[in-house]
């Protein structure tokens, strides 16, 4: 069997003499073991491999690909490429990116979490069970408790010059508890992602969903009001997934995002840093380079409140008359690259969780929210979404709430920081603190 760098070079090698060509190859092993009444309740493994091939003639544009293949049926996947651009529309901005030093990142892929075998991989998802209906008498059950990983690797080659290779690593551990207490019952649920097994601190997984479950219980109504709100980082990282799509140069020159003519201007607090760093190692989604071979790095997306820039592939770069920002991403090899983040998060500030309670007091912390993409225009900026939390009283979270609504826009909620935390913390590719918005507007349902 060829490797992916084979695969790669050789649909680069059958390009004509007019024609740019890139070839992506990734291939990806996966595990996932969930458990339920102290047994194994699914273990799946999944495997896929292939290769995507970008052809430009003319400023036309073709895309094919071909799953597990071999060297011919690559060649054959180029044709067809060939075949599609033929039939595209020209379009001056279709461009492959040249080639640029690539520096590796070598703690990306770890031998020993590469070679751990399936029996500690089910022990680990039965404990995370355990845990979890162990710790309080409240929480007998679990709606999903599990873990997963994945072994992957990415080839990409050009005619630009582009020939570069990287592997990966991950492993994930995810509970989500069911707290009752005189027939009610309430869910939380907990998440963490990690290089290896050994960092990624899966005990704290259950006993965090269980807390985050149990003291929601006899939760009320809250009365409609005008609040300071406290996002915690799990309610946090719902909204960065509104913002990532405004930052999206392909949504900027759509006119689909409330950022569109604001460059340069302040679209929040001057506590708000927000940054895309495709190489800091605390995120999972550190690479050396993107889903077009540029190499990957730091963006300064807000800057102290700034807009100063957006995310930009080869192409929305082109179109913008200025650089790619190494955030070209796709949905897998059947996909040609779109524009997307790496790690996505906000910088952490100073600020103890327990500074920003004593600063809310009287307000709101928001550990859970639903709706956020349905319930947020992209364009506008505004928003209602459903939430859970806590009551901030004494500088301390009290009485647990249910049933209520957060509504704002997204510049006024980002002008509204008024601290944020010290905590970061990645969900996936996004990261977010603790941060408190002078006021919101929260309402019973």
């Amino acid at each position: 069997m060829a490797d992916l760098t084979e695969l790669a070079g050789v649909a680069v090698e059958a390009a004509r003499d007019h024609e740019s060509v890139e070839a992506y190859a990734e291939e990806a092993r996966r595990t996932e073991v969930t458990a339920h009444k102290g047994e194994v309740e699914g273990l799946t493994f999944a495997e896929s491999r292939g290769v995507g091939i970008r052809l430009i003639a003319n400023g036309r544009l073709g895309y094919a690909y071909a799953a597990d293949p071999s060297l011919e049926e690559v060649r054959e996947a180029l044709a067809r490429a060939r075949e599609s651009a033929e039939l595209a529309t020209e379009d001056e901005f279709n461009a492959l990116p040249p080639a640029e030093p690539i520096e590796p990142i070598s703690a990306l892929f770890r031998q020993d979490q590469a070679a751990l075998v399936t029996e500690r991989k089910v022990s680990v998802a039965l404990d995370l069970e355990h845990l979890a209906v162990s710790a309080d008498p409240r929480v007998t059950k679990v709606d999903q408790a599990g873990y997963g990983d994945a072994v992957s690797r990415v080839a990409i080659a050009s005619t630009g010059g582009v020939n570069a290779e990287y592997g990966r690593t991950d492993c994930w551990a995810v509970v989500s508890a069911l707290a009752e207490q005189d027939g009610e019952t309430q869910a939380g649920w907990s998440f963490r992602v990690a290089r290896e097994l050994g960092e990624l601190d899966w005990g704290s997984v259950a006993n965090e969903a269980v807390e985050r479950s149990a003291r929601l219980l006899g939760a009320v109504k809250p009365a409609s009001g005008r609040v300071p709100v406290v996002l915690d980082p799990f309610a946090g990282s719902s909204f960065l997934g509104v913002l990532a799509g405004a930052l999206s140069a392909e949504s900027v020159q759509k006119q689909r995002s409330l950022f569109a003519d604001l460059l340069g201007e302040a679209v929040g607090s001057p506590l708000l840093t927000l940054v895309d760093d495709g190489r800091t190692l605390d995120g999972p989604a550190a690479a050396t380079f993107d889903d077009e071979g540029v190499p990957t790095g730091r963006t300064e997306l807000i800057a102290h409140g700034t807009l100063m820039a957006f995310l930009h592939n080869t192409y929305t770069a082109r179109r913008g008359a200025t650089d790619s920002t190494a955030n070209a991403k796709r949905g897998g090899y059947r996909t040609p690259p779109g524009v997307g983040t790496t790690n996505f998060f906000v910088l952490p500030g100073t600020t103890p969780v327990s500074d920003i309670l004593r600063q809310a007091e009287g307000g709101v912390l928001i550990q859970d929210v639903s709706g956020v993409h349905s319930g947020a225009n992209p364009i506008s900026g505004e928003f209602s979404v459903g939430a859970t939390g806590l009551r901030i009283q004494g500088g301390e979270v009290g009485e647990p709430l249910r049933e209520m609504t957060v509504a704002s826009t997204v510049p006024e909620m980002l002008k509204g920081i008024a601290a944020v935390g010290d905590d970061l913390r990645f969900f996936t590719a996004v990261g977010v603190p603790t941060i408190l918005f002078a006021e919101m507007t929260v309402a019973g349902v």
